[in-house]
């Protein structure tokens, strides 16, 4: 399957445009914010409504990550927004134990293009994307996929259950590992770059920054394959797997920029494509099952590699209709009370709930498909299917909550393989800060 994503790109600049009034705040390594507490390392990455940067926080002595909102009225009420929720959220998790991202500060900037909202961050790791993007698209081993998996739900189960809020854009891109190296106690060693003021005579920060990268993937190469030689007799797993091998799979819910509370939903476009929900595509209306829906299709992308959909349109049918037979194919028929029950069923059936324009459909059951395309074991995949299933059921108030899903027996199995017992040092803490400079922006 391709990979496709809907939000900015991580190989792509935002390019200059929207560097003017109303748009994105220029920012040069060494810029200092709040008063010169926050000084400007690099950037990050960038989304549609913000840039966001590594900073380094003079009053924690730590880094952070500073989200830098264009200043047009619209993304200045978006960003109030999302202060709010990330308020809510960061407030009523006082003990740092939910597995959401927390916001440390905010404040308001004034530049050439107007006053910006700044939202500073937690300093986080990868994202999962990034993660299966490294381990070549292939399934993670399932007792990776299921620590993955817990930490999730319980940041779900602390959204939905305990504040409120649906998160509507769950995805790999939206949840990051956190990162087993503080960089503030040795940002070198950990290959973050140093704490940087602005280069004399180089307003860009361009050539310094360069040279440091260049010198720190130098350093990350040597590192490797002095770790690749080592393992090179050892046997084991997969090399696809082995170089994951030690890493800590705790991470953290992120991107509270599209979430809102239950009883405030402000749009009906929600989710990005390939984890949205059926009730969303035919609008019939929805809740915190939503987010439910777009985990089961993670959790299938942690244990396989590739998305569980992935629509496309068609002569004479459209992306979503791909979509609705995509998932059909793969779970069974819809029911016809739920097929012809939203604003916008008449688009994709008729009467009797069957596709208008797609009628030959290919089934083949969940545990089949693991086994058969992606080799997964009998056992694993009849487990593994037995969990997603329910998570996955087309009618919203049938699917399990976060806190029930964290009951079940899938999550709670666990097979030590030899090769996760010899606990060797792994590539990614070696090289845990070049990864870290990799945030995904949502929307």
């Amino acid at each position: 399957m391709s990979r496709s994503s809907s939000s900015g790109s991580e190989d792509e600049d935002e390019g200059i445009d929207s560097y003017r009034k109303g748009g994105y705040h220029a920012v040069r390594v060494g810029d200092s914010f709040a008063g010169g507490r926050y000084i400007a390392q690099r950037k990050l990455g960038w989304g549609q409504f913000s840039t966001v940067w590594l900073a380094y926080d003079t009053v924690s002595s730590r880094y952070v990550a500073l989200k830098i909102q264009k200043s047009a009225a619209q993304f200045v009420q978006a960003a109030l927004h999302e202060i709010e929720v990330l308020s809510a959220i960061t407030n009523g998790d006082p003990s740092n134990s939910k597995c959401v991202g927390r916001l440390v500060d905010h404040f308001k900037h004034t530049g050439p293009n107007g006053q910006h909202w700044c939202m500073v961050l937690e300093f986080l790791g990868d994202s999962l994307l990034q993660l299966i993007k490294r381990n070549r698209y292939k399934g993670l081993h399932l007792n990776r996929a299921r620590e993955i998996c817990k930490c999730i739900l319980i940041g779900l189960d602390y959204l939905h259950r305990e504040l409120g809020i649906i998160h509507t854009d769950l995805k790999p891109e939206n949840v990051l590992l956190i990162s087993t190296i503080d960089p503030a106690k040795d940002p070198m060693r950990s290959n973050l770059p140093p704490i940087l003021e602005r280069p004399e005579g180089n307003p860009n920060g361009g050539v310094t920054i360069n040279l440091i990268e260049k010198k720190l993937k130098r350093r990350a190469r040597r590192a490797v394959a002095r770790i690749s030689g080592r393992r090179s007799s050892t046997g084991g797993s997969p090399k696809s797997q082995r170089c994951l091998d030690g890493i800590d799979m705790k991470c953290k819910v992120v991107d509270f920029g599209n979430a809102c509370w239950a009883d405030k939903p402000f749009t009906e476009e929600i989710q990005t494509r390939q984890y949205r929900a059926p009730e969303v595509i035919l609008r019939s209306g929805y809740s915190f099952s939503v987010d439910m829906w777009s985990f089961g299709c993670m959790a299938f992308e942690l244990a396989t590699g590739e998305m569980m959909f992935t629509p496309k349109g068609g002569q004479g049918f459209s992306e979503d209709e791909d979509h609705l037979a995509l998932m059909m194919e793969l779970l069974g028929k819809m029911p016809r009370k739920i097929a012809i029950g939203g604003a916008r069923s008449k688009d994709y059936f008729d009467r009797h709930g069957d596709l208008k324009r797609i009628r030959r459909l290919k089934y083949r059951p969940l545990d089949r498909l693991m086994v058969d395309k992606y080799k997964i074991s009998d056992s694993d995949a009849r487990e593994l299917a037995e969990f997603l299933s329910p998570l996955l059921d087309f009618a919203p108030e049938n699917r399990p909550t976060a806190q029930q899903c964290l009951q079940h027996p899938w999550l709670n199995t666990r097979n030590l393989t030899q090769n996760e017992v010899k606990n060797e040092p792994s590539i990614e803490k070696v090289n845990v800060g070049m990864g870290n400079l990799q945030i995904k922006v949502g929307k």
